[in-house]
Order: C-alpha cells, then sequence, then structure tokens
C-alpha cells in the first residue's frame, strides 16, 4: 500500500482510513471480532485509524484503544469531539469548558497518552471558533495532542478558522473531514478547491454513500428501515431523488463490471484518485466488509471510467440535496432562501 502525506505536516498516511464507528453497540457488538477486524485492516498496510468519542457513547474508542495496545506507535490514531455525551448542558460542542474535559475522557479510553489527530466533529455557529482553537492550541502545547482537524465544515467556516489561526498565532486545522462518494459530489465545488489551497489533507466519510454504493439497494428495491442514523429523506426509496439514485446505483454497477472491479472497488477508487483526497475513510462492520472494501487502495480509474461516471453524476452535483445536511448549516436547502 502506497502512502500519502496528511496536508502539510509530514506524516504520512495510507489512502484507506478504518473507521470505527460500527464497532460497538451500534453495530459489532462482539468486541473480539471487532479487535481481529482493526488487527487485518493494520495487517493489510492500514496505518490511520479513526473513531469519536460519540460512537456506541465511548465503547468504539475503547475497543480501539484495546486493540492498538501493543502498535500504538505505528498507528496514526485520530478521533472527534463535539456531539452531546450526555444529557445535562456544556456536555458536548466546542467550549474551552467541553474540549478540556473530554480530551481526557478520550484518552483514558483509548488507552493512550497522546491523540495524533483531534477533530472538531461538526461546525459549532454558537461558538467562537477562538474559543475552540484557542483550547485546541493549548492541548497541542501540552502533548496530549499533535494535530487538530475539522469536520463536516463549509468552504467558509474553513476558511475563516484558517484565518483566525492566523491573526492570532494559534494551531490550525491541518485537516477537514467531509462527506465524499459518487452520489454526493458538492464538496467538489468550494471544499476540496478550499482545502487544497490551504494545503489541508482530506479525509472523507462514507465514501459508499451510507451504503448505497455496496449494492445493497437497487431498483425496484423494498423501502429501507428508517432511523437516526438512516433519516427517510435519505432513504426513503419511494421519493425522486433517490429513485433517480438508484437508477445511477444500477448504471455504476455495469461500469465497475466492464472494468473487471466490484461497485464497491470502483466507489471507494474514485474517491481516492481525486487528487485533493489523502484518505477515504471505510467503516467495515464485518470481515467480510474489510476483505471486500481493501483492494479499492490498489485501483486506479482510467480516464474513460472516470468520464463514464461524470456522465452518470456531474460533477459537484449531489442527485438528493438532503445528503447535503451533514453538519453545514448554509448547505441545508431551506437556508438558502431564509
Amino acid at each position: 500500500m502506497e502512502y500519502r502525506l496528511l496536508g502539510r505536516t509530514g506524516v504520512e498516511v495510507s489512502p484507506l482510513c478504518l473507521g470505527t464507528m460500527m464497532f460497538g453497540a451500534w453495530g459489532n457488538n462482539d468486541v473480539d471480532d471487532s479487535i481481529r477486524i482493526i488487527h487485518h485492516a493494520l495487517d493489510a498496510g492500514i496505518n490511520f485509524v479513526d473513531t469519536a468519542d460519540v460512537y456506541s457513547s465511548g465503547e468504539s474508542e475503547e475497543i480501539v484503544g484495546k486493540a492498538l495496545k501493543a502498535r500504538r506507535d505505528d498507528v496514526v490514531l485520530a478521533t472527534k469531539f463535539f456531539m452531546p455525551m450526555g444529557d445535562g448542558p456544556n456536555q458536548g460542542g466546542g467550549s474551552r469548558r467541553w474540549i478540556m474535559r473530554e480530551v481526557e475522557n478520550s484518552l483514558q479510553r483509548l488507552g493512550t497518552d497522546y491523540i495524533d489527530l483531534y477533530q472538531v466533529h461538526r461546525p459549532i455557529a454558537t461558538t467562537d471558533v477562538e474559543e475552540t482553537l484557542g483550547a485546541l492550541s493549548d492541548l497541542v502545547r501540552q502533548g496530549k495532542v499533535r494535530y487538530i482537524g475539522s469536520s463536516s465544515y463549509s468552504a467558509s467556516q474553513i476558511v475563516e478558522a484558517q484565518v483566525v489561526s492566523r491573526d492570532r498565532n494559534l494551531s490550525r486545522f491541518v485537516t477537514e473531514q467531509p462527506p465524499y462518494s459518487i452520489l454526493v459530489r458538492g464538496i467538489e465545488q468550494d471544499v476540496l478547491p478550499t482545502t487544497q489551497r490551504h494545503g489541508m489533507g482530506t479525509l472523507s466519510y462514507s465514501p459508499l454513500a451510507g451504503g448505497w454504493l455496496s449494492g445493497k439497494w437497487r431498483k425496484n428495491a423494498a423501502p429501507s428501515p428508517t432511523s437516526a442514523a438512516r433519516p427517510a429523506a435519505r432513504f426513503d426509496m419511494a421519493s425522486i431523488a433517490n429513485q433517480q439514485k438508484l437508477e445511477v446505483v444500477d448504471a455504476l454497477a455495469r461500469v465497475a463490471d466492464e472494468a473487471g472491479i466490484t461497485l464497491i472497488e470502483l466507489a471507494i477508487a474514485f474517491v481516492i484518485n481525486h487528487p485533493g483526497i489523502t484518505s477515504a475513510i471505510i467503516g467495515p462492520r464485518t470481515m467480510e466488509q474489510l476483505a471486500s472494501q481493501l483492494p479499492a487502495a490498489d485501483v486506479t480509474l482510467s480516464t474513460e471510467v472516470l468520464d463514464r461516471i461524470d456522465e452518470l453524476v456531474a460533477p459537484g452535483l449531489t442527485l438528493n440535496a438532503d445528503d447535503n445536511s451533514y453538519g453545514a448549516s448554509e448547505l441545508v436547502v431551506t437556508a438558502r432562501r431564509r
């Protein structure tokens, strides 16, 4: 597996990053099996692992910590904060008060004394970005955090954070973690050019578009159960936008077939073939899912294949506007007219 520079940090990471959201109560309840999956990913050459405090209410971080106990120095370990971790006030967000408390909780769960990449899980409209960056800068100086990053920021929010870091002499976000897939290409319009201009690494999540590009849902599929993780607007098979997605998925499956690869490999390779993407976060729940995703690291898509993908989903286009509602409030359709 060939490694890539993480922005301008000098750190090298694998083009596939192991996302661990599905380890624990949210997905795989078998701790030993989850650890085996993590070890298999590391043995395959992945040296980049991403988690978050909120995943299974901290259980994912605990599983990652157990898995990395004897291999910590070989791994670039990323986690995130922001999401509520309790019912009371001040148990989430981007305040100094919460960041200083929650980093200690994550360190304990992960069984380590430092986090390589500590990321803000979502934009924080109610908190001054200087407040957040100031606290994170102190963690960098203390050695508890090596680098800091953002997740699901809009281009304007990325620029604002970079300007504040420069003007206030604070640590800057060296990475951004947006959603990106063949079906969700909105970041090509502004986020990717912005991260490239600022020399940031981009770690994209959901390369399989929440399962749409795994082959799980095809034309004439029965409606899929919805939940907090799968809201109806994004997974209602009766909606016009999602019917269009099903049409495109069928066409993409034919493109993959003719290229001699699987739909999963096509989808992930599309993401990591973009020059602005450092690493695609894959989130397997089972060993079989991991095995189906690993080969994508060695797939290079031809210009002809990329052109055919562009014909199906134009660059910069997100087929279902609800797929943009991932964090940056100004990207939500209703926010554009109010």
